[in-house]
């Protein structure tokens, strides 16, 4: 499962909160931590405010310490259209990607030849 989310863009720690939260339903950041054994709250706060940007964990506006996570499908499905979206975009800038690829090599090829 984890190395499904990260292949999905998440880092490992989002990954882990993300499962956590899906499966124990909506936690105390407090709680989380202690859990998950993070040490470095940092850790946390970041995970969680990836996850929310990613639109798959939500704070709970009653209760602003407390996160929820989305369902499985629901996150996949989020994280799948993003990741597509990613690749459309490399493929219509295909050719300048390349261009710009070539310039570079040539560029190096004749600072190489000039020495």
């Amino acid at each position: 499962m984890l190395k499904a989310l990260v292949s999905l863009g998440l880092s490992r720690r989002a990954a882990e909160v993300y499962v956590y939260l899906a499966t124990k339903g909506p936690q105390k950041t407090a709680d989380i931590a202690s859990t998950l054994k993070l040490k470095k709250q940092q850790e946390l706060y970041s995970a969680l405010k990836n996850l929310q940007e990613k639109r798959i964990v939500r704070a709970n506006l009653n209760y602003s310490a407390h996160y929820s996570a989305l369902p499985f499908e629901k996150a996949i499905d989020l994280l799948l259209e993003v990741k597509r979206k990613d690749a459309q975009s490399i493929e219509q800038n295909r050719e300048e990607i390349l261009s710009e690829w070539h310039s570079i090599i040539s560029d190096n090829s004749a600072t190489q030849l000039d020495r």
